[in-house]
């Protein structure tokens, strides 16, 4: 990375924005304080989706024990997990992590809190969730509060999955991602796709600026079939300057997207792409 913007965060060679120190945080409240201005939307689009693809993947009888987990990557503070399992919405959040209450407590308050205001909103259909993050305070302070049933930082561009990520996988029947298609390849799926052992799907909300089709090829690899409908995009958020709106713009032209209504008026959008076992066909973006 290179540089950095007004707002303090560091930029990507190519212009696009990155906050990594708020994953460096003990607790989610700086996460929630810098992308709210920003309108960071993604996990609220994809809230529907997955519930919708983790009950039908719950329902699949696959021959194994038990109902499978899902595995969400990149998956910072939980808040795919907050999403899918308990009754809450991204903009409740939002008001929360940011009201004055919730700022004047300690990283302990916060947890003792977090933890009573999950349970109290799990739902009867919640699904055991996995998180995948290089982030070590992000996934521990999920864990903690009980939105993750299990933790891993092990960066599998770098390298094999430990062990207990190992272990894990044998029990995972979906893989999620909303934020991170810009950090991982393929790699990291096909370290994945190597030791699980029940069918797995992927749902993935990826950015337009970003080519999907390594990953598609290496999901067909393993015999997943990747299906897309390029005319529906998602709003990610807006941009944090000119410099990453040029960016994007630039970005999803090479890519031979159309920007105009979408990165043209200010924001980044995600595509939605979802990954079954069957016959592969791979989408080209």
């Amino acid at each position: 990375m290179a540089g950095s913007d007004s707002g303090g965060a560091a930029r990507e060679s190519g212009g696009k924005a990155r906050f990594d120190d708020i994953y460096q945080r003990p607790d989610p409240r700086a996460y929630f304080g810098r992308l709210a201005p920003l309108e960071y939307e993604i996990p609220h689009h994809a809230q529907t989706v997955f519930r919708r693809v983790a009950a039908e993947r719950a329902a699949l009888d696959d021959g194994h024990a038990g109902r499978p987990a899902v595995l969400d990557l990149c998956c910072s503070y939980g808040i795919n997990a907050a999403l899918l399992n308990h009754e809450v919405t991204l903009a409740e959040l939002y008001q929360r992590y940011t009201s004055p209450d919730c700022q004047a407590m300690s990283t302990a308050e916060l947890a003792v809190s977090d933890k009573q205001f999950y349970a109290e909103r799990r739902r009867p259909d919640a699904l055991p969730v996995f998180g995948l993050d290089v982030s070590a305070p992000a996934v521990h302070y999920a864990l903690e509060v009980g939105l993750l049933d299990a933790a891993f930082t092990d960066d599998l561009e770098q390298g094999s999955p430990s062990p207990g990520l190992r272990r894990a996988l044998a029990d995972v029947g979906l893989i999620t991602l909303t934020g991170g298609g810009s950090d991982i390849t393929a790699r990291t799926f096909a370290a994945l796709l190597d030791h699980v052992q029940r069918p797995v799907w992927v749902s993935a909300f990826v950015l337009r600026t970003v080519s999907y089709h390594p990953i598609v090829q290496t999901l067909a690899s393993h015999g997943l079939r990747t299906t897309l409908d390029a005319s529906r995009t998602y709003p990610q958020r807006l941009f944090t300057d000119e410099q990453e709106r040029r960016y994007a713009i630039e970005a999803v032209r090479a890519l031979g997207h159309d920007p105009a209504g979408r990165e043209e008026a200010g924001r980044f959008h995600s595509l939605h792409y979802e990954s079954r076992p069957g016959a592969a066909v791979t989408p080209r973006r």
